[in-house]
This record gives C-alpha cells, sequence and structure tokens, in this order.
C-alpha cells in the first residue's frame, strides 16, 4: 500500500510537474458528500488525498480545520465511517492513493493492529499522526512495516537537523514538510524561507516532500512546486466547501473545479497510483525494504524520562519538539545551578512562604475523629498554589529568553498568578480562559486585566479548561520562538509534568518538616483535590517513599458519577492521549472527549496528571469522589467551624478529609491541602445554592 504512494510521487516526477496532495475533512459537509469530494479530487488532478479523522481537541489545527471536524462530529463521523467512505469511493473507482491523517488518541481507542488491518482491506495507503512523533511510534511503525502501510513523518522549520537527519531515515514514501510555522490555514504568501528548509532537508535524504501550510493558490502551487517534490492543500479547500455551501453550489463540482486550476491539470490524468500498484523504485532510502524498526532508529531527544510507568510522554505535533527539548535542557540545567535554586527561594518572601500549617481545631472537634490539619497554601500571594510554579517557570523562561507567556486557566488563580509574575518580570502575559468560566470566575478575569494580561475567552467546546487548553497550545505552535507556555498543572507533555511537581513540591516538603516540629511524626494520610492534580502532586510526591502515610486524592463527582456530569478521571476513566501526555481520560469509546462538569471550574476538566494515572495504577494513593453537594458541605463545615473561606476546588478535599477522619482514631493526623481561598467563587456558591442548598439543609435567603 505505501507502494502507491511511492508510485504517485514517482509519476509526477516523471511527468514533469509537482504531485498534488489535498487533504479533506471525513464527514464535512456529510459523510455521503465525501466520498464524491474524494472522486472530484481525482478528477480535478489529485496524486495523493489525505483523508482527515475528526477529532473534539486537535491542539495544531487552524480555525478552518477545528470547523469542518466540528460539523463533521455532528455526523457522528468515527474511523468505522471514515473507512466505510474510502471502500465506497474504491467501489465507484477511486485509484489514488488516501492517508489518513488525525490525531493519536481515536487510533489508539480503535486498536493500532486493528485499524492498520482494516485500513488495508478498505483501501487506506498510510497515516499522518500529528501528535505521534517517531518517540512515540514505534509500536504502530511497526505495525505499519508489517502490513505494508505508511508511516509519514513531518518536519517543521524548527526541526533540528540532527533530528532531520533522523526522521529522513524513518520515511518510506515521503515527508510532510510544514512550510512556516503555525497552526493549519491558508496564508497569503509563501514562507520567504522555504527554500533552506528544502535545502537542510535535502542535505539527508532524496524522499520526496510534500510541503503543506499555507498553500491556497495557483501562485502559491507554482512557488513551493519549484522547491519541493509535493504541495498539500487542505485549509482551502475546506474553505472553497464552505462556500460552496453557502451558495447552494454542487461542492463536488466545485472542489473539482478548484483543484484543476490551482494545480494546472484541467484533465485528470492516469498516474498508476491505484492501491495495488506495483512497488516504485526505493532510490530514496531503505527504509521501506528492511525490518521492523527498533527503538533506537530514532534516538530519544530527551535527557531525563518522559514516562512515570506507562503514562506521560511527549504527544506532540512536530513543530514543537525542538521548544520541549530546550526547555526539559533548561530545567536540567536550572536543577543542577545552586544559584538557581537560591534565586527561586528568594521570592520566598514575595510568595509568603513557608505557608502556614495549622490544626483545624474545632473542625476537628466537631468531626470527632482524627486530627484534620491544613496546609494554608490559600494564604500565598495571589490567593492559591499556583504562584509557586508560576515564579519557578517565569525563571526558566527568563533564562531561555522568551519575551512573552501564555497560559490557560480554569478557576482563574493559575491566570492571576501567570499575570502576577509577568507584571513583577516585565513580559507580555496572554492568558486563555473558556468563555463559561470567565463567566463564573469574573472576578478573576478582572484580576488578570488589571494586572496588564490580555485575557482571550475560549468560545470553542465546553468553553472551560481543557479548551483554553487546546487555543493555548495553538497559540504556542506558533508563536515558539518567542513564546513560553507556562502550564500551570501537572499535566502536558514532558517535561511539564515533572517541572511542575518540582516547583510545587515545597508543599510536600514544608508539610513533612512542620509536621515533625508541630506534632512529633509524619501524618497518617494527606490529601488533595484532583483536577489536573498540580497541588495534589506537590502534596504527594514527597511522601511517596513514606510508606506509612496514605495518599488520597479526591476527584470533582459534578451531578454524581452515575451521570455524565462528572469530572471524575480517574476514577471514571479510561487511559488515551490529550494534550500531549498519556494519561486518564474521560472519553467515548471511539477516543472522543467527553464534556465534564463541576461546580468547581478548576476541576473540569477531562484529562489528569500522568504521575497521579501511574500512582493510582500502582496502588500507592487512592483517589475518592466528591460530587457538587458534598463539596458544599466541605465548603459550609470549614468556612462556619474556623472562619476560613476555601475555594470551592479544595472543599471536595475538605469533605473528603471530614468522612476520612470519622473513619480513623483520635491519635492520627490528616493533613488537607487547601489550595486556594474561596473569595473568587462567592459568585458561583450564590448561583448554585438554590439548586444545592435544600439538599445539604442549607438556606442563606434573606
Amino acid at each position: 500500500m505505501s507502494a502507491g504512494l511511492r508510485n504517485a510521487f514517482k509519476t509526477a516526477k516523471e511527468q514533469n510537474r509537482p504531485a498534488f496532495v489535498t487533504f479533506i475533512t471525513a464527514g464535512y459537509p456529510s459523510p455521503e458528500v465525501t466520498v464524491e469530494n474524494l472522486l472530484a479530487l481525482e478528477r480535478g488532478g489529485a496524486d495523493v488525498i489525505e483523508l482527515g479523522i475528526p477529532f473534539t481537541d486537535p491542539i495544531a489545527d487552524g480555525p478552518t480545520i477545528q470547523y469542518a471536524s466540528t460539523q463533521s462530529l455532528k455526523h457522528n463521523t468515527d474511523i468505522p465511517m471514515c473507512l466505510q467512505m474510502v471502500r465506497d469511493a474504491r467501489a465507484k473507482g477511486l485509484k489514488v492513493p488516501i492517508v489518513l491523517m488525525g490525531y493519536y488518541n481515536p487510533v489508539l481507542a480503535y486498536g493500532e493492529e486493528k485499524i492498520v488491518q482494516d485500513c488495508k482491506e478498505a483501501g487506506v495507503n498510510g497515516y499522518i499522526l500529528v501528535d505521534l512523533p517517531p518517540e512515540e511510534s514505534h509500536n504502530f511503525r511497526s505495525i505499519c512495516y508489517k502490513h505494508g502501510l505508511s508511516y509519514v513523518p513531518l518536519i517543521a522549520p524548527s526541526t533540528t537537523e540532527q533530528r532531520i537527519e533522523l526522521l529522513s531515515k524513518l520515511a518510506d514514501s515521503f515527508i510532510y514538510v510544514v512550510s512556516r510555522m503555525g497552526v493549519t490555514g491558508s496564508r497569503d504568501s509563501i514562507n520567504a524561507e522555504l527554500p533552506a528548509i528544502i535545502a537542510r532537508i535535502k542535505k539527508y535524504t532524496s524522499i520526496p516532500l510534500a510541503v503543506g501550510f499555507g498553500v491556497s493558490t495557483r501562485e502559491h502551487f507554482v512557488e513551493v512546486g519549484a522547491h519541493a517534490e509535493g504541495v498539500v492543500i487542505g485549509s482551502r479547500l475546506i474553505t472553497v466547501t464552505k462556500e460552496a455551501l453557502e451558495k447552494n453550489q454542487n461542492v463536488p463540482e466545485v472542489i473539482q473545479q478548484y483543484a484543476a486550476e490551482v494545480c494546472g491539470r484541467k484533465h485528470s490524468i492516469e498516474t498508476y497510483a491505484a492501491s495495488e500498484a506495483n512497488q516504485a523504485d526505493i532510490e530514496v532510502n531503505d527504509a521501506a525494504g528492511r525490518g521492523p524498526f527498533s527503538p533506537d532508529d530514532i534516538k530519544n531527544f530527551y535527557q531525563l524520562a518522559t514516562r512515570f510507568g506507562n503514562f506521560g510522554g511527549a504527544y506532540v505535533p512536530e513543530a514543537l519538539v525542538d521548544c520541549l527539548t530546550q526547555f526539559e535542557s533548561c530545567f536540567v540545567d536550572a536543577m543542577n545551578d545552586p544559584s538557581f535554586r537560591q534565586e527561586f527561594e528568594s521570592y520566598y518572601d514575595y510568595i509568603s512562604r513557608p505557608s502556614q500549617l495549622q490544626l483545624a481545631s474545632r473542625l476537628t472537634e466537631e468531626v470527632g475523629g482524627a486530627r484534620i490539619w491544613l496546609k494554608r497554601e490559600d494564604l500565598n500571594h495571589t490567593g492559591s498554589h499556583k504562584i509557586n510554579n508560576a515564579v519557578g517557570q517565569i525563571l526558566l523562561a527568563k533564562r531561555l529568553g522568551k519575551t512573552r507567556i501564555i497560559a490557560e486557566t480554569g478557576a482563574g488563580q493559575h491566570g492571576v498568578a501567570t499575570a502576577t509574575v509577568c507584571a513583577k518580570f516585565g513580559l507580555e502575559c496572554v492568558v486563555y480562559m473558556g468563555e463559561e468560566d470567565c463567566r463564573r470566575q469574573a472576578l478573576n478575569v478582572f484580576r488578570m486585566r488589571m494586572l496588564g494580561a490580555t485575557v482571550v475567552p475560549v468560545k470553542d467546546g465546553s468553553r472551560t479548561l481543557k479548551d483554553a487548553i487546546n487555543e493555548a497550545m495553538r497559540d504556542w505552535v506558533a508563536n515558539v520562538s518567542n513564546t513560553h507556555y507556562l502550564v500551570g498543572s501537572a499535566i502536558g507533555p514532558h517535561p511539564f509534568p515533572m517541572v511542575v511537581r518540582e516547583f510545587q513540591s515545597v508543599i510536600g516538603r514544608e508539610t513533612k518538616r512542620q509536621m515533625l516540629e508541630k506534632a512529633g511524626k509524619l501524618p497518617d494520610a494527606v490529601v488533595a483535590c484532583v483536577g489536573g492534580g498540580s497541588n495534589a502532586i506537590g502534596m504527594f510526591h514527597p511522601f511517596v517513599e513514606d510508606t506509612s502515610v496514605r495518599i488520597i486524592g479526591v476527584e470533582a463527582g459534578g451531578d454524581g458519577v452515575h451521570t455524565e456530569k462528572h469530572s471524575a478521571t480517574l476514577s471514571m476513566g479510561t487511559p488515551g492521549v490529550l494534550h500531549g501526555t498519556r494519561t486518564y481520560l474521560l472519553q467515548d469509546t471511539k477516543g472522543q472527549i467527553i464534556e465534564t462538569h463541576s461546580v468547581s471550574a478548576g476541576l473540569d476538566y477531562p484529562g489528569v496528571g500522568p504521575e497521579h494515572a501511574y500512582l493510582k495504577d500502582s496502588g500507592r494513593a487512592e483517589y475518592r469522589v466528591a460530587d457538587d453537594a458534598q463539596c458544599l458541605i466541605g465548603f459550609r463545615k470549614l468556612t462556619q467551624s474556623e472562619g476560613i473561606i476555601p475555594a470551592l476546588e479544595s472543599s471536595h478535599a475538605i469533605y473528603a478529609a471530614i468522612e476520612l477522619a470519622k473513619e480513623l482514631p483520635k491519635d492520627k493526623d490528616i493533613v488537607v491541602c487547601l489550595s486556594g481561598r474561596g473569595d473568587k467563587d462567592m459568585h458561583t456558591v450564590v448561583e448554585v445554592l438554590p439548586k444545592l442548598g435544600p439538599k445539604i439543609g442549607w438556606d442563606l435567603r434573606f
């Protein structure tokens, strides 16, 4: 099947023209029209067709392809439907090779071996998986080789020469070259540096190069075709489709006309690129002729272990790999530099560290069981634990010479912390926040703007934290040269989970020391709320080797885990890949991400930090659930017994600690990470009390 791709490029070369590689989204505008569009593209002169598998959370797609994916998912488009579209098109005479293009999680959910087998049967020739770089793809590449299908690597302008040399060795049909940094989308002009990018790659391989990300006009096509063996057009085809629909035109006819005009081939030409074509000469390298790839085919570009057991990794678009390795190298150097630790700790007065460890005496007395202690991260500058990581990462960003900081935020606490340190250090700050979270955390939005940050409401998807992360990652892909993404939780690709853990572990280290000073012993249990899991991993990590200490995370149960409206990822989720990491996710059986719910914006996330996934599976930590009503019980109990108003996120942990204290004798000690203060949540509590108040016997109406 990879032979069909090689033949397509060989035929184009023999005809002294670049191969025309097209992209459309499967299921857009409908599954039926997709089949006709495939045939129309072939008639219009396409040599290869990339068929996009829609995904709920694409991190490298621009608005145009995002729109097409969203519309496609309204038809419940999934991999079996994509394969049926290919079968139907083949049955109607389609001869050109087809490459499935998309994100890894739907493929993982379908099954790697199964999808390759089914693709071969349906007439698919290969794959481009945007967030499955070679470091993470050994198993998938081996399966592709076994069944004769192609794995197409991507090379970006930021890809180093060392990496280009290794990536070139993995290609068995062609290489997809990103012509400019950024997310997908047609451009007004083509990257002026394209000839230099092509020349860098050609030093290491003579395999065909197909250049995309920005091509839309006949002029672009000719310009790119003068330098590369293939020209890719995708976003413009989606736009042409959308415009045809708006004008009630025949979409396949319009697609065919556009394709013919842009590639300059008014009549389709037989290409010998049928799925059963004889294998083209392998004059490029021996990738297609040797046995299964070994993990040594491409060296690990990271210095540190990227995984926590089976979880973690760096599932990112090629454009981010170099940036991540630079960030990791900076982090390693900083950790080995005593002056960095001194600099970080010099800001403890600014942060208000060490935070206090306080016995909640009245709450303990009321509960009647084990002693409950509070690690008062709510007393930190900006009102939560988020400032710890924000200061640490801003110092790393300055070491890297970055001048612009972006961040995602749910409850707004990380956004406020990031805006605060950007003000302190004089850096530009852009914060992405879901539109729904902007509404329920309006006070924090105002605080960020007061501090000088630009707050961008995200209107896609569920308009909550996961959508803010999607948009922040798209920004990072587009502006990686001058921008640092200050990730707020222990999520994302390596090294972010490790970096965030390092800067948040001050919570657990202080807790250890303070408990020994105040109680003469380690706690019997530490408890923290878990969304992405930064405050929790900061509390838990220093106690992992202390087996006498129980580690308990508390997830958001929303309306109840028996409903679809919750955020209990570890309790109810399954392993998958999202936002650059393999972890537990709330997803459907097809690998699409499910919308979540929690009364607390900061826990409203369908994933979780990969180290938490490891701690769960290893049995070292246990994870419980507190629903919205139980969260309000914890909120009320602490407020009225100790005069401390906790964040709704922290209130989940308070409730779980109360229940745990009832199970334990009075000589036991429980420490709760009180991760934030609750003034930000007053509006939310007022909003939900009419619904939840009667369930817990709390009526604050005048």
